[in-house]
């Protein structure tokens, strides 16, 4: 069967201040599910995969601060192609072909679908997905593409130009690739339309030993340990100028479902059914207006049309939302992330402050999931002072077992190994200080609970 690999990246601008370095747009829970729940893309979209029948062939290829979050929404045995370092779509598809071929022994002849993990589509998409293994079997073209049949003439989205004297296909109906326009303007859009042309949703697909091939022709390790450990020489470039624009054919099939990209505060809260999220109110003369509050401090909006106000521990934005689009000219990155998810819970940074004297010193409140548990660690510039607010748990340090509960304070002095387990929902006040001229570290001898009851509990 054919495997998918979902690429799973960005920056975490364009949705800022809820997305950020470590949690990037795909992994916030705005949406909902037909349950009515929040859920996040990545959770809609692996969901719409498995329903696809593509369980057990799908893989997400991410950087390494993505995996714990990533587990935290779609469990610890989610398959990953772990990125050791940030790197363009060209070296993150090799690296997943060569996982793919020394890993997981795929034959090379089998089919590689490679699509964004956040694309919001109808469930019938994958099923258009599914019918590239045929495209490029029945066109003999090198890559087969996903082409939107256009609903308007946008100049946001790149476009699939069809090969010229080629017919328009219609619905799943395949064409000829004569070559890419990127955001054209909006008569150029037009003129493209009306020759056949589609929006470029980012899907491709391939048979495994032509990107093998590619990468053999360019010395590139078809080993994934071997090409993991060089990852960082490789060149930062994107498939699509590598490997799409010297393709020397290119087919694309027509899907004419619903599909958008939901990359801006615009386009997001679109498909947001409640116009309000968090702790606040939307007065009801405000049109086209969402509020989305991260935080505990009441947000108020009155008279406001056409509007987003989100606010997080990273800061607030009140935007017009045709302007939202121009956020990232705005944001940069001189400050930490305030709020992580974790595959056991979560972190809120309360305070980051650096003093005269050459301490700093780093509040945080942290959630412990019930029956989650941090690993058997130390940190090496700085001890913790912990304040259990809420809930119980065990924990042990340096060997020395005990139960902790809401009300008990605890102290881990600086190179200490100790770690957690929450007996049901666990939360406590971390005060880390140590000397601001040393970053700190951390370093893990057990990674669960399992293992820290094998080698540090036994009677």
């Amino acid at each position: 069967m054919m495997k998918l690999v979902l690429l799973s990246g960005g920056s975490g601008k364009r949705l800022w201040p809820l997305s950020n370095d470590l949690r990037s747009k795909q992994f916030l829970k705005v949406l909902e599910d037909g349950e009515g729940s929040r859920v996040s893309m990545v959770q809609r979209v692996w969901g719409q995969i498995e329903e696809a029948g593509f369980a057990g062939s799908g893989y997400i290829a991410t950087g390494a601060t993505q995996t714990e979050l990533i587990r935290g929404q779609l469990g610890p045995d989610v398959p990953l192609i772990v990125e050791p370092a940030r790197r363009d779509t060209f070296p993150a598809i090799a690296l997943a072909a060569a996982y793919l071929f020394s890993v997981e022994k795929v034959d090379p002849g089998e089919t590689v679908a490679v699509l964004p993990v956040d694309p919001y589509v109808e469930d019938r998409f994958f099923q258009t997905v599914a019918s590239l293994d045929g495209v490029l079997r029945d066109s003999g073209a090198d890559l087969a593409l996903i082409g939107v049949k256009p609903t308007y003439p946008s100049e946001k989205y790149g476009y699939i130009v069809p090969e010229a004297g080629g017919d328009a296909p219609g619905a799943g109906g395949t064409l000829r690739v004569g070559g890419f326009r990127e955001k054209p303007s909006e008569a150029a859009a037009q003129e493209l339309i009306a020759s056949g042309a589609l929006w470029n949703c980012g899907v491709f697909a391939f048979k495994l030993d032509y990107m093998l091939n590619i990468m053999a022709a360019k010395g590139i390790p078809l080993s994934y340990d071997r090409l993991a450990a060089d990852y960082e020489s490789l060149e930062s470039i994107s498939f699509d100028y590598e490997v799409v624009e010297r393709a020397q054919s290119i087919a694309a099939v027509s899907y004419d479902g619903y599909w958008k990209d939901l990359g801006t505060w615009n386009t997001l809260t679109e498909e947001m059914k409640d116009a309000r999220m968090g702790r606040g109110i939307v007065s009801g003369d405000c049109t086209n207006t969402h509020l989305v509050n991260e935080t505990d401090i009441p947000v108020t909006v009155i008279g406001l049309s056409n509007v987003v106000v989100a606010a997080s521990p990273d800061g607030i934005l009140v935007a017009e939302k045709g302007a939202s689009t121009r956020l990232k000219e705005f944001i940069g990155h001189d400050q930490r992330p305030m709020y992580e998810e974790r595959r056991w819970g979560w972190v809120r940074v309360l305070d980051d402050r650096s003093y005269d004297d050459g301490t700093a010193v780093l509040t945080k409140r942290v959630g412990i999931d019930s029956g989650a548990s941090i690993g058997y660690r130390l940190h090496q510039h700085r001890e913790e002072v912990w304040t259990v607010v809420k809930g119980s748990g065990e924990f042990i340090c340096n060997g020395t077992y005990m139960k902790i509960r809401a009300g008990n304070v605890v102290h881990i002095p600086m190179k200490t190994l100790h770690g957690v387990r929450a007996a049901d929902d666990l939360e406590f006040i971390s005060v880390q200080t140590g000397p601001k001229h040393l970053e700190n570290s951390i370093m893990e001898l057990y990674g669960s609970w399992e293992e820290i009851e094998q080698n540090c509990l036994r009677a």
